[in-house]
């Protein structure tokens, strides 16, 4: 593949993700302006149940593991293998730091492991699994461009409500710090992962769609 066409391909991944992000920014401002937010901003989330959020978090990122874990298995031989890899280690960084939230707000492991979690909370879990097993790289990667900035931008608010309104230390944000600061190279292999699979013209665009809304929705 000379330049030139190699060069299309990235541009046409581009609009592509784009073209999806235009689509579902109804549903990404909705994300943004969550009145959960604006409650822990203002400290009116009681210290006690900011249990709830940890325990949900473990029993969604303890999935999400497996999950990006199975897309290795599957595509870690291709060129987008490394690009998994790295989100695996983001999701195994995670949970580390997770535990350390959780054990700041009062969640020890044996309380983590006893939580109930509420099934509401995980429609995203139940999606990206399902992604794992059935999804393209294509319509994986495009749904994690579409929906990890605003996810990113949620846990860099949440970040400094706690350190400003809760007292919590560095340490004990590390988990939303991870996801409000992605590595600076994850745009750009994601990005590259579409556009191989535009140049192997795999990429079918409604599905596309339909898989990144399921993920944000």
């Amino acid at each position: 593949m000379s330049p030139p066409a190699l060069e299309v391909d990235r541009i046409n991944a581009q609009q592509l993700v784009e073209e999806i992000r235009r689509e579902l920014d109804p549903v990404e401002q909705e994300l943004r302006h969550h009145p959960y937010l604006a409650a822990l901003e203002t400290g009116r989330v009681r210290r006690e149940d900011l249990t709830r959020f940890a325990g949900e978090q473990h029993h969604i990122i303890q999935s999400d593991l497996r999950s990006i874990a199975l897309l290795v298995n599957r595509f870690g031989a291709t060129p987008s293998g490394p690009f998994f890899q790295a989100v695996l280690g983001g999701e195994t960084a995670a949970l580390a730091a997770l535990g350390t939230f959780a054990a700041t707000v009062g969640m020890d492991d044996p309380r983590l492991q006893a939580y109930e979690p509420a099934p509401g909370a995980h429609a995203y879990t139940a999606f990206m699994a399902w992604l794992a097993l059935y999804g393209s790289e294509a319509e994986v990667t495009a749904g994690f461009l579409v929906n990890f900035p605003a996810w990113g931008a949620n846990c860099g608010r949440m970040s400094r409500a706690l350190r400003d309104r809760y007292g919590l230390t560095e340490n004990a944000t590390a988990f939303f710090d991870l996801f409000a600061a992605p590595p600076a190279e994850f745009e750009g292999q994601a990005m590259a992962v579409v556009a191989g699979a535009e140049l192997a013209g795999d990429v079918q665009r409604s599905l596309a769609f339909r898989r990144a809304r399921f993920l944000t929705s």
